[in-house]
């Protein structure tokens, strides 16, 4: 019983201090993030799944789109309001022309966006083009590579929002599993490509900044 109470207490012990130095991670990201030179890659916030998209996409018309849900809007705008506290400077907002990641960067960015052909969903609603290697899915994966390893303006961070067949298309199917809400941090850098720092999920920035 001894045995059992000491690993008990050894677990409790590893688990509260492994907690303040993630957090410790996270402020340290986002003191870097200060300076900029960074590109988020966000997938968009929750969606309400009783919508369906129309294909071939229709991007003028809202009911032919899944949309944000509420929850998805409240995400977005929580995150865009915590990056604001944490004094994270947001340069250019690059976004899927569906309006689910439009709305999505506006509200993390505070601001209007660019609408982006290669950050538009490349999986056409097919799950099985997650990652294809050819064609189409290998073209985009290649333009939001690019975006990613342009270094924003100084002070700047870029924000990128897009969808998880996207991202799984530029970096590989080890990223299927993006959560909506979800950021990869980039490092930019002017002598090669941009190198992942971080995966912060929507909780982690709304949280810090309540602190």
């Amino acid at each position: 019983m001894n045995k059992l109470a000491s690993v008990i207490s050894c677990l409790v012990i590893f688990l509260l201090m492994s907690q303040p130095s993630y957090a410790a991670d996270l402020e340290g990201l986002v003191s870097s993030l200060k300076d900029g030179g960074y590109v988020l890659v966000f997938r968009h916030g929750a969606t309400d799944d009783s919508q369906k998209d129309v294909y071939p996409f229709k991007f003028d018309d809202m009911t032919a789109q899944r949309q944000l849900s509420e929850k998805g809007r409240d995400m977005a705008r929580e995150i865009g309001a915590a990056l604001k506290k944490l004094g994270v400077p947001i340069g250019e907002v690059y976004a899927s022309q569906l309006n689910r990641a439009v709305e999505t960067g506006k509200l993390l960015g505070g601001k209007d966006v660019s609408p982006v052909d290669a950050l538009t969903d490349s999986g056409a609603g097919s799950s099985s083009a997650m990652a294809n290697p050819d064609g189409k899915n290998a073209k985009a994966g290649r333009a939001l590579r690019d975006l990613v390893n342009a270094p924003p303006k100084a002070g700047l961070n870029n924000l990128a929002v897009t969808h998880k067949t996207n991202v799984t298309d530029a970096f590989g199917k080890e990223f299927a599993d993006i959560r909506e809400g979800e950021a990869l941090v980039y490092k930019t850098s002017d002598s090669g490509p941009a190198v992942l720092v971080a995966r912060v999920q929507a909780g982690e920035w709304i949280a810090l900044a309540g602190r």
